[in-house]
């Protein structure tokens, strides 16, 4: 089965403000990784494991690593993966549990 990956509005920016942090190294490298990344996400989206806390819904989101810094938050639905975050997992990010 094939799945259709949607990126929110939010995500959008957070990928842009890793790009262009990455970019420093190198641009083209950073971008087509993480996009590519993301892409394949269209195929076994279920392969990542769940992102389980205590204030988050319990088997939802799911978290896939990228570039060995960021980690992308997303959650399945139908033939659907919809990515909510891409976050830079060195960061406290106890408010998203909340």
């Amino acid at each position: 089965m094939k799945y259709t990956v949607v990126i929110s509005d939010k995500a959008k920016m957070q990928i842009a403000e890793h790009i262009s942090f990455v970019s420093n190294v190198n641009k083209d490298s950073a971008r087509k990784n993480i996009i590519e990344r993301l892409r394949s996400l269209s195929e076994m989206p279920r392969r990542y494991p769940y992102l389980n806390g205590e204030f988050i819904e319990k088997n939802h989101y799911r978290k896939m690593p990228l570039e060995n810094r960021y980690l992308a938050i997303y959650h399945i639905e139908e033939n659907l993966v919809r990515i909510d975050y891409v976050l830079d997992f060195r960061q406290d990010y106890g408010w998203l549990l909340k």
